[in-house]
């Protein structure tokens, strides 16, 4: 049985952080110049910009990652969000997406925010079945964005919407 943990970023687990981003948007699109920029710096790019990346790990093995990327006061990007091929289809998803909606009421945010692709159907199912809703495309820095999607409640935080999460190791 596999535990899955998330971490917060390390130097150690940044190689992860490229590799897993590059190997999914090689694989459905390119890697356009402004991944690039992220990936190349991902410390500069998100954290010390006020944003978070995290890793989900196996058994002490990196299986996914997902960032927080700070747009404005109360509202972040789910960003960069993705699990080598090895683990997919064992939940991991789920459990890095509950995580960053736990972060999200943490930090009292009124809105999450990501940007992604309708050709990508098993991630528009799992943002949906969390509560994410499509909104107008407006302002996408990725030219393979055709949809937006959002999770927010007005000016109230992203808790007041949010569910209970089981804090307890997820067994698999």
């Amino acid at each position: 049985m596999a535990n899955i943990e998330i971490v917060p970023f390390s130097e150690e687990n940044a190689m992860h952080f490229t590799r897993l981003n590059t190997g999914w948007l090689e694989k459905y699109f390119f890697v356009e110049p402004i991944d690039h920029q992220m990936l190349n710096d991902p410390k500069h790019f998100f954290i010390d910009q006020g944003g978070y990346i995290f890793f989900a790990k196996i058994n002490g093995e990196v299986a996914g990652t997902f960032a927080l990327l700070k747009e404005s006061k109360g509202v972040y990007e789910l960003s960069k969000m993705a699990v080598y091929e090895k683990y997919q289809g064992i939940k991991i998803g789920n459990v890095m997406i509950e995580f960053c909606i736990e972060k999200a009421a943490a930090l009292k945010l009124t809105k999450l925010i990501l940007y992604s692709n309708t050709k990508l159907l098993p991630a528009i199912h799992l943002y949906k079945k969390y509560g994410f809703i499509e909104v107008p495309i407006t302002d996408s820095i990725y030219k393979r964005s055709n949809i937006k999607m959002e999770l927010a409640n007005g000016e109230r935080p992203v808790r007041d919407i949010a569910f209970t999460i089981d804090h307890s190791p997820l067994t698999l």
